[in-house]
């Protein structure tokens, strides 16, 4: 259902991500998600791990709702409100992968009041 895209003559990754990933079978496109509690739709209080852990549980809950999971996950997005925030987040995400890794991008940007979003892409199993 996934299958690693890995070259000598890429540039190799350097961190936990793929340099590409092929994938069988329907897909499921998850809008970003902020760290809002779905319990009370406030954002989370607490520092950038709060927010990160309360972001990936949010895109847990939409993958399982769509019928997959981060086992079948092929492309993420991951957008920083502060790239210094980048290896707390990986430690978090870390949590939530798993080999292969999805392929991954990372960008700094402008968020309303939140530390960061989160998109993904997975096939769901038939």
């Amino acid at each position: 259902m996934r299958k690693e895209v890995y070259t000598e003559k890429g540039a190799p990754p350097a961190g936990i991500y793929s340099q590409g990933i092929v994938a069988d079978g329907p897909v499921a496109y998850i809008a970003g998600q902020g760290p809002l509690d779905p319990a009370t739709g406030q954002r989370v209080e607490g520092g950038f791990r709060e927010q990160a852990t309360r972001v990936f549980d949010n895109l847990t809950i939409l993958l399982e709702a769509a019928g997959t999971s981060w086992e079948h996950v092929t492309k993420v997005g991951v957008y920083l409100a502060d790239l210094s925030d980048f290896a707390e987040m990986n430690e978090v995400y870390e949590q939530y992968v798993t080999k292969p890794y999805p392929a991954r991008t990372t960008i700094g940007c402008q968020l309303p009041n939140i530390m960061l979003e989160v998109d993904c892409i997975a096939v769901v199993p038939e």
